[in-house]
């Protein structure tokens, strides 16, 4: 009798491909609702029968929702399918909430009982075969009427297609920066789709709801699944948590500024209350001082001199308000370096090293040719030991002197050092005898005029390459 998805309104979730008098057939009948039900913590409870609450909360299409009064008495419970009154014809929805807990959401949604409409029946199978047809052509339709919208030069985009359960009506959510004229549209939409047209124009937050999507924070965005009022996000909220203007991270997927801006809000308020102004200035003996940062969690403030602004100094708010009312007597406190250390003097060489592009590639290079020297003296530690010693080990004094050592002679009597043979040398000495050898008879000739006699070089001689052939001579 029920649909069997889960309470918790997850797009993801599906009926499965059981098929049943009141069930469905590979669709979701959750519609799609990214947002997370009412927890009904008193379903257990068993409540007196003349307090039974004639209203449920039916699901629809994403985020839609609405109360029905169940006039015929239908014993329902969350996930049966329903077929609801409608204006025109009826619609097909999911029930997510019965019970006490209706009449609370009720009431804090300020929906009135007279208004409510009607619960006809539980769906049977024509009604959810008709339902899921109309659910299959959403997409087809959505992309038609996005092309329609364009060929008639309409600044709007279509963001969702919704069709009613008894393909009576479709609605179309839009999102614009103006107001746009559509009556034209409609017309153009009521001869392509052949139904009832219904135009609705959402905020850029609600289409974040409804297309759903995954945050900075690596979750799922809170407007899709369970945040339902959009309060106003102003820049001022980010100067408050020292956060910097910067458009690309502190907007959210629908373009605005995120809505987590405002969760931890007033806990900066309350930190910052007992903060002096930003825009305190010291006077010092050294010169005036102005405020550069604040930390909220730490209660610190950091100052700088205007002609130095390289050089901060953080003092606690304590320190800085008997400062504030020091200068208020009309009297200068000592500099800043004889009230607190400079810590961050030091950032200006880290910026510059930041900067320089070539900074990764110093570093490796002194690793390199530290590393390369260390394994050259450790080769030759090694080549040097001698066999069957370890090179880290020292040398005992046990040591047997080597008998055929000759006798160290004096530098007078020492015999020069042979020259060892090089590869390099060899082919520079045979390059230089191939140049010294005698011209080869084929070069004598090549320097021999006609005459017999040898040429000689001129060298204000310029040589020309002969780019195009002699002329033939016409008298010839």
């Amino acid at each position: 009798m029920s649909c069997g998805c889960k309470t918790s309104g997850d797009s993801s979730h599906s009926c499965g491909p059981k098929k049943t008098a009141n069930g469905c057939e590979n669709v979701n009948t959750c519609g799609n609702s990214y947002k997370l039900s009412v927890f009904d913590w008193l379903s257990n409870i068993q409540n007196p029968v003349s307090n039974r609450c004639d209203f449920v909360e039916v699901r629809f299409k994403n985020d839609r929702k609405s109360f029905y009064k169940n006039v015929n008495n239908i014993p329902l419970h969350i996930g049966s399918v329903v077929t609801v009154e409608s204006s025109p014809g009826h619609d097909i929805g999911v029930v997510s909430l019965t019970g006490e807990l209706v009449k609370i959401q009720m009431k804090k949604k300020k929906a009135s009982d007279e208004s409510a409409l009607k619960i006809y029946r539980q769906s049977n199978q024509k009604d959810i075969e008709v339902w899921q047809e109309v659910r299959k052509k959403e997409d087809n339709v959505k992309i038609e009427a996005r092309k329609i919208a364009q060929r008639l030069g309409l600044e709007m985009k279509v963001t969702d297609v919704e069709y009613q359960g008894d393909a009576s009506k479709v609605t179309f959510y839009y999102t614009a920066d103006n107001r746009v004229d559509f009556r034209q549209l409609i017309k153009e939409y009521a001869g392509a789709f052949r139904t009832k047209i219904d135009m609705k124009q959402i905020g850029f937050r609600q289409e974040a709801a409804k297309v759903g999507g995954i945050g900075s924070c690596g979750r799922e965005l809170c407007c899709s699944t369970w945040l339902t009022d959009f309060r106003s996000v102003n820049t001022n909220v980010a100067r408050y948590q020292q956060l910097s203007i910067n458009p690309q991270k502190l907007a959210g997927q629908c373009g605005k500024l995120k809505c987590c801006l405002n969760y931890e809000l007033d806990s900066y308020l309350d930190a910052l209350s007992n903060f002096p102004s930003s825009s305190t200035t010291l006077d010092t003996e050294k010169g005036r001082a102005f405020c550069i940062k604040i930390d909220v969690f730490k209660k610190k403030m950091w100052f700088a001199y205007v002609e130095n602004s390289m050089a901060w100094y953080d003092f606690d708010i304590d320190l800085v308000k008997k400062l504030i009312s020091k200068n208020k007597r009309g009297e200068k406190t000592l500099p800043l370096e004889d009230l607190k250390e400079p810590e961050t003097s030091l950032k200006s060489i880290d910026l510059i090293q930041e900067n320089n592009v070539d900074r990764f590639e110093k570093k490796n290079r002194g690793n390199n040719n530290r590393s390369k020297n260390h394994n050259r003296s450790n080769n030759n530690q090694n080549n040097q030991s001698p066999q069957g010693q370890n090179p880290n080990q020292k040398r005992s004094g046990n040591r047997p002197e080597r008998q055929d050592r000759p006798e160290r002679t004096e530098k007078s009597e020492r015999p020069e050092r042979q020259q060892k043979p090089n590869a390099n040398n060899q082919q520079r000495s045979q390059k230089l005898q191939q140049a010294q050898q005698p011209k080869t008879q084929l070069e004598k000739v090549a320097t021999v005029n006609s005459d017999g006699e040898e040429k000689k070089a001129n060298p204000n001689k310029k040589k020309f390459k002969k780019k195009f052939p002699p002329k033939k001579d016409n008298n010839a």
